[in-house]
């Protein structure tokens, strides 16, 4: 039978069955008369368990469908497919009991036998006693746009540097590098005459200082706390606490602000900026370096400064309560224990990490870290990885960038180097793992270079820690992300709103969205 996978059929639902064999007994004051037999359970059907319809974004590779049965009495259980219906089109396997599509299932050019989009399935489950069930699946393949278009949805801004959705509402954050969280609503272009935040006062915008990071508390819906990463007035770094206005759903309370954590910034370039909650609700801080060329201090490799780190610390608990700077707590499971180094480290090696983004599917942290001479690089972080040494400054991507031969590293899932070609930069603007039903980038690390202007994305399955994909296998998204306005030039930050729409912001003032291309 075409497209069917025999394997495993004559191993599985094997069942032996016997007669009940009662010996008599004589002898011991009985009558010598056997006892009944015990009354016997009529066979039982089984049934399956796995839902009998299931819906798949077109062109989805891998296993689309898993299906299960139980039998009442235990019995094991034989599958097959019968055959009438869409099994051609389909590699459904025994012995895994799963779906998977033989060729690419296209929308817009369906193959099932009504062109309706519906493919139809129906699979068996016998037990040995001969009774089955049978499971009508129908596999419903959905639309997916796969030209898109650049959109100027925001103008106007002073050097904006990040962008988030606003919770509960349709509209996003900007952040300026001044100081000032203004309000943008996408849809009309419109920026609310109120900011958000405004902590201008405090902030010092120097060289690559500023208001640098949002984040908001994954329970904000009821304590109504978000977070600010910042450099103050002496160019240090700051990460701040703040609750909204009583009674408003739009203005921060500037009487909240609650420093949480302060370090030190030896120079004004290099100060990270982004933050960022992981789903167990820890707070990840990326830091930089301290500035300076290659590093001069050590920091990077240093575990008793928190420069050029990745921190890890619990904003719900307070672990200093006689140092007012160190308002946290420190989770289990970081890299070091205090004596071995800053119990708030938990990765280390890192240059300059502007920009970085967790993968709503995998948890995963997806790190852009600016580079020196030579290279811009990807790296990834599990939440198990807790200790992982990214290699600055002894490498520079995958490049010795001096010879100390430091063991254990972890290379960046992609690299590119300097210079003006479409898969080239000189400055990396960390993006997202895009998981929207855009096809030209579902399921890609989307990126960029903020110096030569090119947009890339990478499949996300490609980025596998222990492997570095180079930039020629990049797909340059450029000649697909033409703005209907404005220029898209220095980018600065990617964002995404609370629709997970994907977002680009230029320092030069505009804000693009990426949407399906208009028939």
């Amino acid at each position: 039978m075409p497209g069917i996978n025999r394997r495993g059929l004559s191993a599985i639902g094997l069942a032996v069955w016997a007669p009940l064999l009662v010996a008599a007994c004589g002898g011991g004051g009985s009558d010598g008369a056997s006892p009944p037999p015990p009354p016997s359970q009529a066979n039982r059907a089984p049934a399956f368990t796995s839902p009998a319809q299931v819906t798949v974004d077109e062109n989805t590779t891998g296993v689309l469908y898993t299906f299960t049965a139980s039998d009442p009495d235990g019995d094991a259980l034989t599958y097959s497919v019968i055959a009438g219906g869409d099994e051609a089109r389909f590699d459904v396997d025994i012995p895994s009991r799963t779906v998977r599509a033989l060729t690419s299932l296209d929308f817009e050019a369906p193959a099932d036998a009504n062109g309706d989009n519906v493919y139809e399935v129906t699979l068996e489950a016998r037990d040995p006693g001969g009774l089955s069930a049978q499971l009508a699946l129908q596999i419903t393949v959905a639309d997916v746009a796969e030209d898109v278009a650049l959109r100027r949805v925001g103008a106007g801004f002073t050097q904006p540097l990040y962008l988030a959705g606003l919770p509960g509402t349709a509209r996003v954050l900007v952040v300026e590098k001044a100081g000032r969280i203004r309000i943008l609503d996408p849809q009309t272009g419109a920026i609310d005459s109120v900011d958000f935040l405004d902590v201008s006062g405090d902030t010092s915008a120097d060289g690559e200082g500023g208001l640098l990071g949002l984040a908001f508390s994954p329970d904000f819906a009821t304590d109504r706390t978000f977070y600010i990463n910042m450099t103050n007035n002496s160019g240090d770094s700051e990460l701040r606490r703040y609750q909204m206005l009583t009674g408003s759903s739009t203005q921060a309370d500037p009487s909240t602000a609650d420093i949480i954590l302060a370090f030190d910034q030896p120079d004004s370039n290099h100060n990270g900026g982004w933050i960022g909650f992981a789903d167990d609700g820890l707070l990840f801080v990326p830091t930089g370096d301290g500035g300076g060329s290659g590093d001069p201090d050590g920091n990077a490799q240093d575990p008793d400064t928190l420069l050029g780190k990745m921190l890890r610390i619990d904003v719900t608990g307070d672990d200093f309560p006689a140092d007012d700077t160190r308002d946290y707590a420190i989770p289990p499971g970081n890299a070091y224990n205090g004596t071995d180094g800053r119990v708030e480290i938990f990765a280390i090696g890192l240059r300059n990490p502007f920009r970085c983004s967790f993968d709503k599917v995998t948890g995963d942290l997806f790190i852009g870290d600016v580079g020196q001479d030579a290279i811009e690089e990807v790296d990834r972080l599990r939440m198990t990885d807790a200790g992982a040494n990214f290699g600055w400054n002894d490498q520079e991507g995958t490049q010795d960038y001096q010879p100390v031969g430091t063991p254990g590293l972890t290379d960046p899932v992609a690299e590119y180097g300097h210079g003006t070609g479409p898969t080239q930069g000189r400055s990396i603007t960390g993006g997202y793992v895009y998981r929207g039903n855009l096809e030209l980038i579902k399921d890609k690390y989307v990126f960029a270079d903020f110096i030569s202007g090119n947009v890339w994305a990478v499949p996300e399955e490609d980025l596998v820690i222990g492997q570095t994909v180079a930039a020629a296998s990049f797909q340059r998204l450029n000649g697909s992300l033409i703005p209907d306005a404005g220029n898209l030039e220095r980018i600065s930050s990617f964002g995404e709103d609370n629709d997970g729409n994907l977002y680009l912001v230029s320092i030069l003032g505009d804000v693009f969205r990426i949407e399906a291309a208009q028939p």
